[in-house]
């Protein structure tokens, strides 16, 4: 039987690895690479391999089929890339992957954390053309280091928090959390919530050498944080970040 291993390397600082997630890469005999990242990351992620990955598994590049990322129906776009993603990795498992062989997919971050690799795997084996077992290795996540760095928790004593998108938060705050974590914002919603009486501390890449942190009144910083972004895409090419927005206490 095929053995599967979905691995979550952090959020881009390489010491961020965990034990389990070493001994899962030396068990590896191959390890698929999904060829989307920046060239940046792209270069993180072997030196991740060159330090942890010990008798150096054989690597196979992916590619990821594009994305409608302006279609109008949002989750119909999704599910028709996931199983095209699918019908690649399908192929690669059967090819590459010897009957008895062990393969990994290295996810950034967390691999439950709005990250696809689980549920594509998870297509593949409902097909029942290629038999394998599969196993999740957690990883820290953007939103683990971006509370990390700027020295905070989540969530407060008898108060809720919410993980969202920045498209979600596009449509109104949530009304019942008291902290609300946002990934996926390239549209920058909380500049939309400079009324509220809100706190923010947002990071992108966090963990890297190019980490930018700020916090903040969103009515106070949310403009810099759009300079800071706007100016650090133009420089990489890409932003990787997420943030915490904070309502008062409840008295």
């Amino acid at each position: 039987m095929r053995t599967v291993l979905v691995i979550g390397i952090g959020a881009g600082d390489p010491d961020h690895i965990t034990v389990q997630a070493i001994k899962a890469l030396r068990r590896a005999d191959v390890v698929f690479l999904v060829d989307k990242a920046p060239a940046d990351l792209v270069r993180a992620r072997e030196r991740i391999l060159e330090r942890y990955a010990g008798h150096g598994p054989r690597i196979v590049a992916l590619p990821d089929p594009p994305r409608d990322r302006s279609a109008a129906d949002y989750r119909a776009a999704i599910d028709d890339w996931r199983r095209r993603r699918a019908d690649v990795w399908e192929r690669a498992l059967a090819g590459e992957l010897a009957g008895d062989g062990c393969g990994a997919f290295l996810v950034w971050g967390d691999p439950a954390l709005y990250d696809s690799t689980i549920a594509v795997l998870d297509d593949v084996r409902s097909r029942g053309r290629v038999a394998f077992d599969h196993e999740v290795i957690p990883g820290i996540s953007s939103l683990q280091a971006l509370a990390a760095r700027h020295r905070i928790a989540w969530c407060r004593p008898g108060g809720s928090v919410q993980i969202t998108t920045g498209r979600r938060l596009a449509d109104g705050l949530p009304p019942d959390a008291d902290d609300v974590l946002v990934m996926l914002d390239s549209g920058c919603a909380f500049t939309g919530l400079a009324s509220h009486d809100l706190d923010i501390h947002w990071g992108a890449y966090v963990g890297t050498d190019d980490e930018i942190l700020v916090s903040g009144r969103v009515a106070d910083v949310a403009g810099e944080i759009e300079r800071l972004r706007r100016e650090a895409r133009r420089r990489k090419g890409w932003v990787m970040d997420s943030y915490l927005l904070r309502r008062p206490p409840r008295s």
